[in-house]
């Protein structure tokens, strides 16, 4: 079995261009309150008690990258990532082959995820370890319209029983490699760790998150991504 108060590897897929974003630069290295988004999610994440170090995986050759060995005294270590995030969840998790057995679990974060809370993580590995596989998410709370092609409402859908998935997510390693590569062999598109245990046939535990922990795609979350981080101080 698996030992479960130890410090856990984390992979973050970072080899995106962050298209939806616009501009030259990749979004993860775009400056956030001073220092690249990117190095303020892995600052976030270094400094966490529960994690070990940190597996990034990056486009080939990326010239943004700055060559980190350590943050906080934890290893920060590199891959090349893939075209898709799934292809860099899994170069990832290959890459931490001999440092994590097949059987212990590992957490999976965005690289757009700055502002992750220290005890949703805490909260995530404590619940998510008992319950074989987890991830961070938070109910829906606004009413759920179904539209048309030309962006119409057609209904209201329900909302009950309907979560946004977050990150960390958390899964054992050689599960969830086992899980991305059969979803990959299927030619299933998965859009997170969670599709593909779910694929697989696991039932991922939703431990709820805070609503701070947004992700980066636009210009205005950029804005509110600054706004949460200064109010943190």
């Amino acid at each position: 079995m698996p030992s479960t108060d130890a410090a856990l590897w984390c992979v973050v897929p970072a080899a995106g261009r962050g298209t939806r974003f616009g501009g030259g630069m990749p979004k993860q290295y775009l400056p956030l309150v001073g220092r690249p988004l990117l190095l303020r999610t892995l600052e976030r994440l270094a400094a966490h008690p529960c994690i070990a170090g940190l597996m990034i995986a990056l486009t080939a050759g990326d010239p943004h990258w700055p060559g980190l060995a350590s943050l906080h005294g934890k290893p920060v270590l590199t891959c090349t990532g893939g075209g898709e995030r799934a292809d860099s969840v899994l170069a990832g998790l290959h890459a931490l082959d001999g440092k994590v057995e097949n059987d212990n679990f590992v957490l999976v974060h965005d690289a757009a995820r700055p502002c992750v809370r220290g005890d949703d993580i805490a909260r995530l590995i404590d619940l998510g370890v008992a319950a074989g596989g987890a991830l961070l998410a938070t109910p829906l709370r606004d009413t759920l319209k179904r539209a048309d092609a030309a962006g119409f409402s057609l209904a209201t859908e329900p909302r009950e029983a309907r979560w946004r998935a977050l990150t960390p997510q958390l899964f054992r390693r050689g599960e969830l490699v086992a899980a991305l590569e059969s979803a990959r062999a299927a030619g299933v598109a998965v859009t997170d760790e969670a599709m593909a245990m779910e694929c697989a046939g696991f039932k991922p535990l939703l431990v709820e998150g805070a609503e701070s922990n947004i992700k980066v795609t636009t210009p205005a979350d950029m804005m509110l991504a600054e706004f949460l981080l200064g109010r943190e101080g």
